[in-house]
């Protein structure tokens, strides 16, 4: 909850501070706007909806706690480094590329074309699939988790049916 509150004002302070004209001459249709709004989605959104899951089905199936703490844990620190991996890349290649794009030569033409702006990003876009790849298995672990944790309580269900049948 405190990670998911960070990101959340991190995204807050971000939104307005990116609508400031000068900044946003800089950051328009660059990766920073992407990555601005991969921080609420995944660092707010996403974080509260993990512990919202981990909290509500053990309660729903009827059991006292998730199959895993460690693999809650694991996937917690999956997920934000995941997350600022993402986060991250993006923020850099949007300056990267706003910088680039803005470049003009003393004759009014542009110093870097399109593909090298593109080139340029390259390293970031290797961090932004590592942390989202990061992210995803964190969710893979969730997944697993909650499925053993929803089959126990299955299992013990059909054993209290079969009882009082």
């Amino acid at each position: 909850l405190v990670l998911s509150l960070a990101f959340y004002g991190m995204s807050t302070f971000e939104g307005p501070m990116m609508a400031i004209k000068t900044v946003n001459a800089l950051s328009h249709y660059t990766d920073w706007t992407i990555g601005h709004v991969h921080a609420g989605a995944l660092g707010w959104v996403a974080m509260i909806t993990f512990g919202a899951t981990y909290h509500m089905v053990p309660k729903v199936f009827g059991r006292e706690q998730m199959h895993s703490t460690p693999l809650i844990n694991l996937h917690f620190w999956l997920a934000t480094i995941g997350t600022v991996l993402y986060i991250a890349s993006m923020w850099v290649n949007g300056i990267t590329q706003g910088l680039m794009w803005r470049a003009i030569n003393d004759d009014g033409t542009l110093t870097y074309s399109f593909v090298e702006a593109l080139q340029a990003s390259h390293p970031g876009f290797v961090v932004r699939f590592t942390g989202g790849v990061f992210f995803l298995c964190g969710m893979l672990l969730m997944a697993y988790n909650v499925w053993r944790t929803v089959r126990v309580a299955d299992v013990r269900l059909a054993e209290r049916e079969a009882q009082i049948a």
